[in-house]
């Protein structure tokens, strides 16, 4: 006897064949998308090193090669600017705003998010609405307000505000990782005899990091990059911050193109840094955030 043909897997395998087909195509569009928006983000970096690499006395700027790769220009750029005093003021404040926000923000999103209280809500739109408030709106006022208790010209004139206005997303954000946290993780943690506290810094803490790279990368980024709080709340040369420091450096020079860029460098380059660093968990902690509770 003749085997017996099967033709009904025919038409499976060609469904198959179509659907890798379908498949490879939409991956090679979205890898072209991403690689052309990656290059429209890329080309004002390539145009600034470009710049910051060229001849202090070339007239060329933007996206044309540079007639050299000179490196001096960063160590000139960083002497005459005394970034380095400016550079260890911006650390200085930008990892007591990091630390206190997230200390602060963390312990009221615990609050928030896995406790019911009277008032919870209010509270916490309270919270939210620091969100919605411009900073110019209260620069005034808060000049005035630290001038009186004598905190201007001082580190603690630019960490105390920065911390008030960046605790409104720490609180938000944490929150919802606090919510998106299994209730039977909470319950077991309380049979075990686990207080409120022990259950944060040891269950919740450990298993948030992703929520706290995230959290750590954008307030640290905010600090660093402010810089009208800085301009109203300092005037001594001590205490300038980096974006302070590159406004005076550019009214000093104006015309050289080259030492602008390679400061303007210079002052990104931690915050890329901490990026980089953080990077894995950062995306995962951006992906964790943007699932519904």
């Amino acid at each position: 006897m003749s085997p017996t043909k099967t033709p009904a897997r025919q038409p499976a395998r060609t469904a198959r064949t179509r659907t890798g087909t379908t498949s490879s195509l939409d991956r090679a569009v979205t890898y072209g998308l991403l690689g052309l928006f990656a290059l429209i983000a890329l080309t004002p970096l390539v145009g600034i090193l470009s710049t910051a690499l060229s001849s202090q006395t070339s007239l060329d700027t933007g996206f044309s090669l540079p007639d050299g790769l000179n490196w001096r220009n960063f160590a000139d750029a960083w002497t005459r600017g005394h970034f380095g005093r400016y550079l260890l003021s911006s650390v200085v404040v930008a990892a007591a705003v990091v630390a206190l926000t997230t200390v602060l923000a963390t312990l009221a999103a615990y609050a928030f998010g896995t406790m019911r209280f009277p008032g919870s809500q209010v509270l916490f739109h309270l919270f939210v609405l620091g969100l919605t408030l411009p900073q110019e709106a209260v620069v005034v006022p808060l000049y005035f307000d630290l001038r009186h208790w004598g905190l201007t010209d001082t580190y603690w004139g630019l960490i105390l505000p920065q911390t008030a206005q960046s605790l409104a997303f720490g609180v938000f954000w944490m929150r919802t990782y606090f919510r998106n946290v299994p209730r039977s993780l909470l319950e077991a943690a309380r049979i075990d005899g686990a207080t409120g506290f022990a259950t944060l810094t040891r269950v919740l803490v450990p298993m948030g990091r992703p929520a706290f790279a995230t959290l750590t990368v954008i307030v640290f980024m905010w600090t660093w990059n402010e810089f009208l709080l800085a301009l109203v709340m300092v005037s001594d040369e001590a205490h300038r911050t980096v974006p302070l420091g590159l406004a005076f450096f550019q009214g000093q020079h104006s015309s050289d193109t080259a030492l602008l860029a390679a400061a303007a460098t210079l002052i990104a380059l931690p915050v890329v840094l901490v990026y980089l660093v953080l990077q894995r968990r950062f995306i995962q902690g951006m992906l964790t955030g943007s699932a519904k509770e």
